[in-house]
């Protein structure tokens, strides 16, 4: 199970990449094995805000339903399109081109509120 250190993680298994004040968030490689084959992520709230916690979007697999919790409190500016046609690439490469979508970070201070990559590691093992 891959868990790549340059990332922040959720106890809800989601990944953040911060680059400025612009966070990329997916789901971890644990939770898309968990889940088992993806067949559609559901995002209705490009351009709004959404605040850290509440749920921004779900994710189907072929047999459950998951809801996506935001890790930060943001704007989301933009929704992985690729996942339109192709949401395996949830499974293939989550931490890649299954990347879900992208948020202007309204509060700096909620990012050390993330877990490091050891301690998302601890969580999972």
């Amino acid at each position: 199970m891959s868990i790549p250190s340059n990332l922040k993680y959720t106890k809800d298994h989601e990944w953040v990449l911060v680059e400025g004040d612009i966070a990329t968030v997916g789901i971890t490689d644990f939770a898309q094995s968990e889940l088992g084959d993806i067949v559609y992520v559901e995002i209705e709230t490009v351009g709004e805000s959404v605040s850290q916690e509440e749920v921004f979007g779900s994710i189907e697999a072929v047999k459950t339903v998951s809801d996506l919790f935001m890790p930060l409190t943001g704007e989301i500016l933009e929704f992985n399109e690729k996942l339109d046609t192709n949401p395996e690439l949830v499974n293939s490469d989550p931490y890649g081109d299954g990347w879900m979508v992208k948020v202007k970070i309204s509060n700096n201070d909620e990012i050390s509120q993330l877990l490091s990559a050891e301690a998302y590691g601890n969580l999972v093992h």
